[in-house]
């Protein structure tokens, strides 16, 4: 019985892939996730990216954001980090590593020579079948995004990351708000109706 549950709702799965609109776009286009176009949309909006500005990409895997940022920077310089290899993308520089890790740090800054314009993560926590433990461990991790950015980027620069509606949603926020002169939330069209997943953007760094 468990393994035909499993089966179907694998089956439901496929089925929704296949009828959206952003996962059909991302096959034409040669982008290897349909997140591609949540990044599209982000940018459209706050105009973030530019052709010279150096990013980093945290929790790249498969790679769609920085293909995404590959074809808009052709003068600054762009580094892709996971702890699961991705294939290569023209101009983008990948390190397997845990941001986390001092020694990741370390390559980081040796990497840029500098602090950094902007921070991408759309890193979300393994799943583990309980919707309110996995939105805390995916918060979890936007946290950790906002204090690396609070020391890695440029005073005016720019910080995106994923995180849910829960009920640790105020605690970033006033994390972000700590760290940020100015804090913003953004829902792309591409993210599924269903799905509770906001985007965090934050620019201006307060100085202490």
């Amino acid at each position: 019985m468990k393994r035909t549950k499993k089966k179907k709702k694998s089956n439901t799965w496929k089925i929704k892939q296949h009828r959206d609109q952003f996962f059909k776009k991302s096959k034409v286009l040669g982008y290897r996730s349909r997140a591609a176009f949540k990044l599209i949309e982000l940018n459209k909006k706050f105009r973030f990216i530019k052709k010279n500005s150096k990013l980093l990409d945290i929790g790249a895997y498969p790679g769609g954001w920085s293909q995404v940022s590959s074809k808009i920077i052709t003068q600054g310089k762009i580094l892709s980090l996971d702890t699961i290899k991705i294939e290569r993308i023209k101009n983008v520089e990948f390190l397997k590593c845990d941001f986390l890790e001092k020694q990741s740090k370390e390559q980081i800054f040796k990497f840029f020579g500098e602090k950094i314009d902007v921070i991408l993560s759309d890193m979300a926590a393994n799943t583990t079948g309980n919707k309110s433990l996995d939105c805390i461990r995916t918060n979890q991790l936007c946290s950790d995004v906002v204090q690396f950015s609070s020391k890695y980027l440029k005073p005016n620069g720019v910080l995106v990351s994923k995180l849910f509606m829960g009920e640790d949603f105020l605690e970033v926020k006033e994390l972000a708000k700590s760290k940020f002169k100015k804090v913003q939330f953004f829902k792309p069209e591409a993210s599924r109706d269903e799905s509770k997943e906001t985007y965090l953007h934050c620019t201006i760094l307060k100085t202490l």
